[in-house]
């Protein structure tokens, strides 16, 4: 019994015979690949269109990958769309007004990144915006000065301490006299350091009450919650 496609045949030979490959014959005719490959198999290719073919596919394959980037990237950039969409929808739906909702916010941020063993209220962090939510909640919850914070940096090896002072400084509104203390990590000497790390900045003030208030904050919530479930 002749297949539906045996009309083509002659002309799926013709294209073998001139070199192409199975591949672009399948996409031209629209032939199953395993009736080609039985039409074909007995034709031989010079050297020079296996040559070509060979190109061809690593061509194609070039092609096939540069697009593949391009559509695992739209993806990525609707599924991050998407998840600023939710986002923004409910915050929309808290009342930033109220300053409890501020303080329990801090008082997360400070159960993950603050210090908790030493007699002081202190943060650290190499991302600006997490310390200047924190000194933001200083200033308006705790009505503290926070002029008066004093400023630690981490460093690595080749970073020059005072370009780091100035950055943090100008970064966070804070006068450059409270950066006093620098740390050194000498594991990192001849590593080279990416141009947008400016180290770690520790943010210290003497104020424990505010340390012990945050942290019961944050664990009496978690625990209401669990007991909840």
């Amino acid at each position: 019994m002749k297949s539906r496609w045996y009309e083509l045949k002659n002309k799926a030979v013709a294209l073998r015979k001139r070199g192409f490959s199975i591949g672009k014959i399948e996409k031209n005719l629209g032939i199953p690949r395993s009736t080609l490959s039985g039409w074909l198999k007995d034709i031989k290719l010079s050297r020079a269109q296996k040559s070509k073919i060979l190109e061809e596919w690593k061509n194609d394959l070039k092609k096939a990958r540069k697009k593949a980037v391009v559509w695992h990237n739209e993806q990525k950039r609707k599924r991050l769309e998407e998840a600023e969409k939710n986002a923004k929808k409910t915050l929309s739906e808290i009342n930033l007004k109220n300053p409890l909702f501020f303080e329990l916010a801090l008082a997360f941020l400070y159960l993950g990144e603050g210090s908790k063993k030493n007699t002081e209220t202190a943060i650290g962090s190499s991302d600006p915006k997490i310390l200047k939510f924190f000194l933001v909640g200083l200033k308006k919850i705790y009505k503290l000065d926070i002029n008066k914070i004093r400023c630690e940096l981490g460093l690595r090896a080749d970073q020059d301490p005072v370009k780091i002072k100035r950055y943090w400084s100008r970064i966070l509104e804070l006068p450059l006299v409270n950066f006093k203390q620098v740390n050194i990590d000498k594991r990192t000497e001849g590593i080279v350091t990416y141009p947008y790390y400016k180290g770690v900045c520790n943010l210290r003030c003497g104020n424990v009450a505010i340390q012990r208030k945050l942290v019961n904050l944050a664990n009496l919530y978690c625990e209401k919650i669990i007991s909840k479930n």
